[in-house]
């Protein structure tokens, strides 16, 4: 499953994010209000873990935006507060479950199964297209205008993030993090070293450049025009 944690307790989030990894799935993180809900919003979660209390917006606030623009995805808040009245008042808002800390991973695990047993089924994607970019995930192959492309793996992994995230910038830090799984500054020029490498195999040969810097931000993928 596909599966954003937003929660700002850096102990209770990493603990979260490396079991959920640790059984197959993709988790996003965010440790703030505003910016998990723009992320609930603007991508595709199977299910969304949202501690009650949160900085900048709290996670009742969420869900009833979330429910408001009608996106259903199933929601288990996590919380300290354990009265009836504000469970009540969770589920009401649009929440679909409730888990109080402090919390068993193996309950987590289990509820977030049930929860997504419940959510719509989505076909998982194999191929992924950009212009006449094409990479197969199972096969491990990438072509570009019908020409394949030998990658290594990090390479692999870095323009994979890029193909699913087309049109969007990213930031060197998101990179980090969902590339090679950095949740701090390394302090390196890893990312532009890769970045440069795989320039060099997807947009050099080829008449046109699809993988472009956004001066001060980040870099993105964008079909030939």
């Amino acid at each position: 499953m596909k599966i954003l944690v937003i929660e700002d307790d850096e102990q209770t989030a990493a603990y979260v994010q490396t079991g959920l990894r640790q059984e197959g799935h993709d988790v996003d993180h965010c440790a703030s209000g505003p910016n998990g809900l723009e992320l609930a919003v603007s991508r595709d979660y199977d299910v969304l873990v949202i501690d009650r209390m949160l900085p900048g917006l709290d996670g009742l606030s969420i869900v009833r935006a979330l429910r408001a623009a009608r996106r259903d995805t199933p929601v288990l808040f996590l919380t300290s507060i354990g009265g009836v009245d504000d469970r009540v008042e969770g589920l009401e808002a649009g929440g679909d479950d409730y888990l109080l800390k402090p919390f068993a991973f193996s309950e987590l695990l289990a509820r977030l199964n049930a929860l997504g047993r419940r959510a719509p089924s989505k076909r998982e994607e194999t191929v992924l297209k950009v212009g006449g970019l094409e990479m197969n995930l199972i096969a491990r192959t990438v072509l570009r205008d019908g020409q394949p492309i030998d990658l290594q793996p990090r390479e692999f992994r870095l323009l994979e993030y890029l193909m699913r995230n087309r049109g969007r910038v990213l930031t060197r830090t998101m990179l980090l993090e969902r590339v090679w799984d950095f949740h701090f500054d390394p302090k390196t020029n890893v990312v532009e070293t890769h970045i440069s490498r795989l320039r060099a195999k997807v947009d050099k040969p080829f008449a046109a450049e699809m993988i472009r810097t956004v001066r001060g931000a980040g870099y993105a993928l964008h079909a030939p025009a």
